[in-house]
């Protein structure tokens, strides 16, 4: 089986493991959040890795940036709901911190790769 470029990235698999953490901790939301809450926080964190991949496949380094600066920006969206959990008792303090450290070293990645990306 082949292995894309972006599978070898480690901010991808940061990003899909914090995608499995935040798929575990999300199904102990109550109910009445499942197409509120749960729903933006998955299709957030999703968005992480799925626009790495897809910057990754594109041609111009300019489209491969555009990319990775959405998938930052989904990052900066995931942490902005991970507050509001805890603002709401949905998530510990500690559950908070743990993805909160987790996403600032994607975020810091995510900056460092679009950085060495060739203009």
């Amino acid at each position: 089986m082949y292995i894309y470029y972006f599978e070898k990235l480690d901010v991808w698999q940061n990003a899909r493991n914090v995608t499995k953490d935040i798929y575990w901790l999300t199904k102990r939301f109550p109910t009445e959040e499942k197409f509120g809450l749960v729903s933006q926080l998955r299709r957030a964190i999703s968005s992480v890795t799925v626009n790495i991949a897809e910057g990754m496949s594109r041609r111009t380094s300019k489209d491969r940036k555009h990319m990775l600066n959405i998938a930052f920006s989904s990052a900066i969206e995931v942490i902005n709901f991970l507050i509001l959990s805890l603002d709401l008792d949905f998530i510990s303090n500690e559950e908070y911190l743990d993805l909160r450290n987790k996403l600032e070293l994607i975020t810091n990645q995510l900056k460092k790769l679009g950085e060495n990306i060739k203009a």
